[in-house]
């Protein structure tokens, strides 16, 4: 086998090894919505069931943002990957092989980015990230703003970090919304 095929081989397993590890990501992330929707109604059933609890609302941003940011991570991971093997690893091959048809190698890198509905899919998918991270951790607050008449002054500064954390957490998912279309 010349240095070349070896060469060419070695961008195979990272081809490889890429996917599997985009496709874990891909499991991961998409679970998450899962937990945190469960997180919440534990969280929600708990601090409705008495007055007492009702402190218990200020666990529900903590969740939105951890898992959130959880979320946000490995979703950037995941387009991190496809960004390379489109820029960098089907460059390399083309190198290697000579082949300049760049959507023919790994063309389903590229021809999902090309879908008409594109934008429309990751704009609706950008919403519910918010509604499920960041609006449902600032209605949580707001309820407990409603049903807990003047917190002690240690809540309220507490209340004010969740808020602006979860304001920052907003617009890192808007940042990282990958709606380009193309390659």
């Amino acid at each position: 086998m010349s240095d070349r095929e070896k060469i060419f081989q070695v961008y195979l397993q990272e081809y490889e090894k890429l996917k599997a590890e985009q496709t874990q990501r891909i499991g991961f992330r998409d679970n998450l919505i899962y937990a945190t929707l469960g997180v919440f109604g534990t969280i929600v059933t708990f601090a409705v069931s008495s007055q007492t609890n009702y402190n218990a609302l200020l666990i529900v941003p903590w969740v939105c943002l951890v898992l959130g940011w959880t979320y946000l991570v490995n979703d950037e991971k995941i387009s991190a990957i496809g960004r390379y093997i489109r820029l960098t690893l089907v460059e390399k091959i083309k190198e290697q092989t000579g082949h300049t048809d760049v959507e023919s190698i790994f063309g389903w890198e590229i021809a999902h980015r090309n879908d008409t509905r594109r934008k429309r899919r990751k704009i609706e998918q950008l919403i519910v990230d918010q509604i499920t991270f960041v609006i449902s951790g600032i209605v949580a607050l707001i309820a407990f703003w409603f049903v807990v008449s003047k917190p002690p002054l240690a809540i309220s500064i507490i209340w004010w970090i969740e808020l602006v954390l979860l304001l920052i957490l907003g617009v890192e998912i808007i940042i990282y919304a990958d709606l380009a279309k193309g390659r």
